[in-house]
């Protein structure tokens, strides 16, 4: 039984929704909670990665206690969007490490980047020195977000 158009039925989205929440849950632990044994479900699973549909595993840490709890949203304004303008951009943003995502936004400005810094004077420092010198940008406007409500996966 299909849920989507996605090729995904009703034990692959189960599989999902438990790895976005317990990513390090064992296969058995996985196939009793999908209903499933261990057999069919180590084999969905091999699948939904070899697919890539499961791109990897990582660790979530918290941001204050390894002292990067200050968040920023960042309006990115390009002189340039033609395609090469925006490889250069995209590029560059890779190699910042303070920027924890970077969107191509259809609005008022082209880019939203999530910074992520010690606290604020730690981001005036990546603004000026980093941000502000990336390829074609013109203009920038800072959001800092005062709390997270909801961060990571649904």
């Amino acid at each position: 039984m299909q849920t989507d158009h996605s090729g995904l039925d009703r034990f692959d989205a189960a599989i999902l929704r438990v790895l976005a929440t317990e990513g390090r849950i064992s296969v058995t632990g996985l196939a009793r909670r999908i209903g499933l044994s261990k057999s069919p479900t180590q084999a969905r699973l091999r699948r939904l990665e070899a697919d890539g549909v499961i791109l990897g595993y990582r660790a979530l840490f918290d941001p204050r206690r390894i002292g990067v709890a200050h968040v920023a949203f960042v309006e990115v304004k390009l002189s340039d969007t033609r395609e090469a303008a925006l490889a250069a951009f995209n590029a560059a943003v890779a190699e910042i490490p303070e920027i924890e995502q970077c969107h191509l936004i259809a609005g008022g400005f082209d880019y939203l980047l999530k910074v992520r810094t010690g606290d604020i004077a730690g981001y005036r420092r990546v603004l000026a020195e980093r941000i502000s010198s990336l390829p074609h940008v013109t203009a920038t406007s800072t959001h800092v977000a005062m709390e997270a409500v909801k961060e990571g996966a649904p």
